[in-house]
């Protein structure tokens, strides 16, 4: 899978993996799903760009705990053998790349409605 468009939150600013090192700064405003995956994106879970902006765009509501959940949700998937899973929670679905630590989109519970699943071997429900 290509990571090129893979980010992480350095400093509140989201740049992708190679990047941000010598970014600065806050951005008002910003959802508080980015200050949660500043403090866990250079040991835990990625999000890709794709992801950042689904995250934003559908108001998922996103904290610390969720963040928790995710990344063990994440690692018993990783236990068990899966390559690409579904974690879907109260708040939405995430999608993510279990041998990139990536998350690579996500959906909110209304954008569930009728949608299919593909390429992903394994789900978690949380």
């Amino acid at each position: 899978m290509d990571m090129s468009g893979v980010q992480r939150l350095e400093n509140g600013h989201i740049g992708t993996s190679a990047q941000g090192a010598g970014t600065t700064g806050a951005a008002v405003g910003r959802p508080v799903f980015e200050d949660m995956l500043q403090r866990s994106a250079r040991e835990g879970l990625n999000f890709s760009k794709h992801a950042a902006k689904r995250m934003n765009e559908r108001g998922i509501p996103f904290d610390s705990q969720m963040m928790n959940d995710l990344e063990h949700a994440v690692e018993d998937a990783r236990k068990k053998g899966a390559k690409d899973v579904a974690v879907i929670s109260a708040q939405g679905v995430f999608i993510v790349n279990v041998p990139n630590n990536t998350v690579v989109t996500t959906m909110s519970q209304s954008d569930m409605k009728e949608r299919v699943f593909t390429n992903i071997d394994s789900a978690v429900l949380l």
